[in-house]
């Protein structure tokens, strides 16, 4: 074959760009995705940017703000205020005894870490939750890697990682919000309990426990692991079962040690509530206060579902969603992901139905759900379908900064929340 022949056809601008990837794919994989996650988060901060350039008068700052005070808003501000003035020890209420908005709803790992490295250091607190948010957002990349290479190889699981790094509402791993430490234990505790090292994962899931409420159904998932592998250990007598779904009985003493660790850790922070206001129902009071009406189970669903749909299609909505996402966790790509993954992500939904008030702010509590990242990634193993679904991805980013992050008032007074 001539010289000519072997020529690149794009030409030599096509020769360079296969020399870089080439490169690239010859790093090692924690440069590979630390240089994928810092991709997404400068096309975040883009997008972030332009937003403020056309943000209008709001409550926190001058219109047209800068990049770093445009993301130090929201929670942002909440998180701030646990820093400088605590956690109240008497719960606020208005003339008519409601519990009003206040710092409980907000867990102490992320606040705390913070003011520690403010006071260390010097540095404003808003500088030192914004850094250790971003570091948190690029060590949750690296484990959630970590994760997908335990059901994956190296390919697919870059291709994960790029889908939870430009997920429309990944912007929020940038900004001053407990989501990015959260999520980089949650990672770190899922990785442990496919490994099997549960007395290792006992302490990362007392420090996820006090990130963000993610604790019960964590516990849920162990829970529900411990009775399949329990099972499974009972029937290895009569007939040994595939590697993947035998334990010791070592192991099984580990994961119910595990279990009952998670499941105090649940309720530490609603029980520190409790024992520094003197009110029971410290915590859950403060959590309905932005709901704006007492805590029913799986009821508001059906609300928002005839608000949106009316009275008939309304009901059968949330059905119809719970139905989907059921027969979504047996297809064959979600099955690869194994029985851990699948049960902390049936959880997890179990838990936002059965707790969580639909609002604009349900997208950002989907982010745990980031194991099905790879299940998507595995549905096909096109270029196309991958690269379009980043783009897309990227798109849908846009429209949640512009349309949840930016501020505008509505007719109604406030806003919808991110």
């Amino acid at each position: 074959m001539s010289t000519v022949a072997r020529r690149n056809p794009l030409g030599s601008a096509g020769n360079v760009a296969y020399r870089a990837a080439s490169a690239v794919r010859g790093w090692p994989w924690w440069l590979q995705v630390t240089a994928l996650y810092a991709g997404a988060r400068l096309a975040s901060a883009c997008i972030f940017m332009a937003a403020a350039l056309h943000q209008g008068p709001n409550p926190w700052f001058p219109p047209k703000p800068d990049y770093w005070n445009f993301i130090n808003i929201w929670d942002a501000r909440w998180y701030g205020q646990v820093i400088a003035n605590g956690y109240p020890s008497v719960l606020p209420t208005d003339t008519a005894g409601n519990v009003q908005e206040n710092t409980w709803a907000f867990y102490p790992l992320f606040p705390a870490l913070a003011g520690g490295l403010s006071r260390l250091t010097g540095m404003n607190p808003a500088a030192s939750l914004t850094l250790i948010a971003m570091l948190a957002g690029w060590a949750a990349a690296l484990a959630v890697y970590a994760l997908f290479r335990q059901k994956a190889t190296h390919a697919p699981a870059m291709w994960g990682v790029a889908f939870f790094s430009v997920f429309p509402v990944s912007a929020v791993l940038q900004v001053p919000y407990a989501e990015p430490l959260s999520l980089l234990l949650l990672a770190g505790a899922l990785l442990l309990v496919v490994r099997r090292q549960y007395l290792w994962a006992a302490p990362v899931v007392v420090l996820m426990c006090l990130s963000r409420p993610v604790g019960v159904p964590f516990a849920a998932m162990l829970g529900l692991l411990l009775v399949f592998r329990a099972g499974a250990y009972v029937r290895r007598g009569r007939q040994r079962g595939p590697a993947e779904e035998t334990h010791s009985a070592k192991d099984l003493t580990a994961l119910t040690g595990l279990t009952a660790v998670a499941g105090a850790a649940a309720l530490a922070w609603p029980a520190v509530a409790w024992v520094a206001t003197g009110d029971l129902q410290a915590y859950t009071k403060t959590e309905t206060v932005w709901r704006g009406r007492d805590l029913v189970p799986f009821k508001p669903w059906f609300d928002t579902g005839v608000e949106l749909f009316g009275p008939v299609l309304g009901v059968l909505a949330p059905m119809v969603f719970v139905a989907l996402f059921g027969v979504m966790l047996f297809l064959p790509p979600v099955v690869r992901l194994g029985v851990e993954l699948r049960l902390w992500c049936a959880c997890y939904m179990g838990y936002l139905l059965a707790f969580l008030h639909p609002q604009t702010s349900t997208f950002r509590m989907l982010l745990p759900l980031f194991p099905l990242a790879l299940g998507a990634v595995l549905l096909s193993r096109s270029r196309a379908y991958r690269g379009t679904v980043v783009a897309m991805f990227v798109l849908l980013q846009i429209v949640w900064i512009v349309w949840l992050w930016a501020w505008a008032q509505l007719p109604g007074g406030g806003d919808y929340p991110p």
